[in-house]
């Protein structure tokens, strides 16, 4: 066969697959259309997404640190007046004349952010603040509500830990020692613990003290001064086995 034949040849057969796949597309072109609209809305609604994401994530950062900027703000008490009879100075801008006026000042912002937000990590982060908050303006039974909401949106990440122990000192505040100790004594067990054994010891024997078991408290006590000797708790925990072997004495 001469090479113009075959030449031909090979071009006959590539205009008759070109010619199929012509047909094909005109045959199917509403399926094809179709599918290239999915692909397009796919890419479109993924884009959205994840700008949605990245804004949720921005707006719930801002509202976050809104609150941490008022948690951070100096307590400067009230000044007395002066002796001449003259108005006591003004406090600093941006200051508060106590622990609890600042506490009261940030809750609300810590709210919105768990509120609105509640998924992200910014979110759960606002919500274990309010917990501790709470805690410190002696309202345990709400910071109990804000712990175990960081723990049903934290998964087992070290927020979960973290509520959990804010979780145990709800319960103490309340007076429910039991459940209390038996957090706290399950956190010092933690393998892969993530938080300080030796602040939660602490905590245990503090607890244990508050719940009159004066043995078990000095056994917590004391595990801090043998197993962590260079903790910044050893002093105290030194301190409260003095006091509570010299009481029993």
């Amino acid at each position: 066969m001469k090479r113009t034949e075959r030449h031909h040849l090979k071009e006959n057969e590539v205009a008759i697959q070109v010619g199929k796949l012509v047909a094909l597309y005109e045959a199917r072109r509403r399926e094809f259309n179709l599918a290239a609209y999915v692909v397009v809305a796919v890419l479109l609604l993924s884009g959205g997404y994840y700008y949605w994401q990245q804004r949720t994530r921005s707006q719930a950062a801002d509202l976050l640190a809104q609150a941490t900027m008022v948690l951070n703000a100096p307590v400067v008490p009230p000044a007395a007046p002066a002796a001449d009879g003259k108005p006591a100075p003004p406090p600093p801008p941006g200051s508060y004349p106590s622990d609890q006026a600042r506490y009261e000042a940030a809750l609300p912002k810590l709210t919105a952010a768990a509120d609105r937000y509640p998924s992200t990590e910014a979110g759960i982060s606002a919500r274990y603040q309010e917990g501790t908050a709470l805690l410190a303006l002696g309202r345990p039974a709400d910071a109990v509500a804000a712990f175990q909401q960081v723990m049903q949106q934290a998964g087992s990440g070290v927020f979960t830990q973290m509520a959990r122990l804010g979780l145990a000192e709800a319960h103490a505040q309340q007076g429910h020692y039991d459940e209390a100790i038996a957090t706290f004594k399950a956190l010092t067990l933690q393998p892969d613990g993530q938080l300080p054994i030796d602040g939660i010891l602490m905590q245990l024997g503090r607890t244990y003290v508050a719940a009159g078991k004066t043995a078990e408290a000095v056994q917590a006590f004391k595990r801090i001064v043998q197993e962590f000797p260079d903790s910044p708790y050893s002093p105290e925990a030194q301190q409260q086995i003095d006091q509570l072997e010299g009481h029993n004495g």
